[in-house]
């Protein structure tokens, strides 16, 4: 019976080392586990730390508008005229009274007109909202009792941040760049002095009173400095109206035929970090474009109002090449700076027939970088606005060192 109670105790003894064994064994190997998964999270950490982001485009998920109506264009350039207002007449009056019918002259003077005058603001983007002709009120005439005239107020008129105010022969007569800065492009005619002004000792009767000023009418061209971040460039029937109905929201009219696009149309894109980028549809170039040949020097205006330049080639030409040559000409004999703008190279239609032959030719004889897309189909569409994010960035950084150089 000893030996069988011994026995029983060294079983017993034996269960419980092997079932500590097997609880060290579990504790390592959930130690390991453990070890494991830190090692990947502080991997997966660092290589989001390394990693660079970019920020994506958002997709458009409500559906544009088919009514043709609401189409709208960016108007970057105006010939305006402005009046100002004429002042008003100053009266002939005597003031009479039961006890004194002969009181004086009591003949007020009229009001000022009021002045036309451009202010800077940030609340629009181009001139569409200016009129050819822009007039301000005329001043009140004066009445008997000495009453003067109102003064007429003045026609403000809210023009976008960097507007260029220039005569009719090109001398540049303002440069709105900072909000709230003003420029009085036509002058109020002064209000005429009634007969209460000309009472002296010499003449305490004066039956004469003025006229009121009559106000400047003048002529100005006021054009946007700055129309968007990216301008699309490239001939006609290239795809950048195609391309910019695929990228943005704008609606520019697309057709089978050349020269659809005779006006600039401004698309926004926007990014998931809340920034947004305008890109502008040009009219298409042609040869001897900068010898105004069509609207040739129009067109390229409008590129020069814009920050960076995409150009945009139908790779289905038999030379390719030499379409962007045409462009960067054109460009350079306009204005040599265009060409120290940030640019990019499209090769669009890719979805047609030798489109990939004509690629690796146009990139043999281009040393700029090209992207191959497909706007009509949607390809490689997305890798095309990580670039034009980059460009963008590009461009906000170097100003910022600017306005950071010009501070200090």
């Amino acid at each position: 019976m000893h030996r069988l109670r011994l026995h029983l105790r060294s079983i017993v003894a034996t269960c419980n080392a092997i079932q500590r064994h097997g609880c060290e064994i579990t504790l390592i190997g959930r130690r390991r586990e453990v070890s494991h998964r830190n090692l990947l999270r502080a991997l997966s950490v660092t290589a989001c730390v390394h990693e660079e982001t970019r920020p994506t485009a958002l997709r458009r998920r409500k559906p544009k508008s088919q009514n043709q109506l609401t189409v709208q264009h960016f108007v970057d350039i105006k010939q305006v005229k402005t009046i100002g207002g004429n002042g008003g007449d100053g009266q002939i009056s005597f003031l009479r009274l039961w006890v004194n019918d002969r009181a004086g002259p009591d003949g007020g003077d009229g009001g000022n007109g009021g002045h036309v005058i451009f202010e800077a603001s940030s609340n629009v983007k181009d001139l569409k909202h200016v009129q050819p002709i822009i007039t301000a009120k005329d001043g009140e005439n004066g009445l008997g009792d000495e009453c003067f005239g109102k003064n007429a107020p003045h026609n403000t008129v809210q023009v976008p941040i960097g507007t260029i105010v220039r005569h009719v022969d090109g001398k540049i007569v303002a440069d709105l760049d900072r909000p709230g800065m003003m420029f009085i492009a036509a002058r109020g005619g002064a209000g005429g002095h009634g007969n209460a002004f000309f009472k002296s000792n010499v003449n305490q009767s004066p039956e004469i009173s003025e006229y009121g000023a009559i106000g400047e009418s003048l002529q100005y061209v006021v054009e946007v400095r700055s129309m968007a971040h990216i301008g699309l460039i490239g001939l006609p029937n290239a795809g950048k109206s195609t391309l910019l109905r695929a990228i943005s929201r704008a609606r520019p009219k697309i057709a089978a035929y050349p020269f659809t696009t005779l006006k600039p149309h401004i698309g926004m894109i926007e990014y998931d970090d809340y920034e947004q980028v305008a890109v502008a549809d040009m009219p298409g170039l042609i040869e001897n474009s900068h010898k105004n040949k069509g609207l040739g020097i129009t067109f390229l205006k409008h590129a020069e109002r814009c920050a960076a330049l995409v150009f945009i080639v139908d790779v289905t030409l038999d030379e390719p090449w030499e379409a962007l040559e045409i462009l960067r000409y054109e460009i350079n004999q306009f204005n040599e700076k265009l060409n120290d703008r940030p640019q990019l190279v499209v090769a669009n239609k890719m979805d047609l027939p030798d489109a990939e032959r004509n690629l690796q030719l146009l990139k043999k004889n281009v040393d700029l970088p090209i992207i191959p897309i497909s706007a009509k189909v949607g390809t490689n569409v997305s890798a095309l606005l990580k670039e034009i994010r980059i460009l963008y960035d590009n461009l906000k950084g170097d100003e910022t060192k600017k306005s950071t150089d010009n501070f200090s």
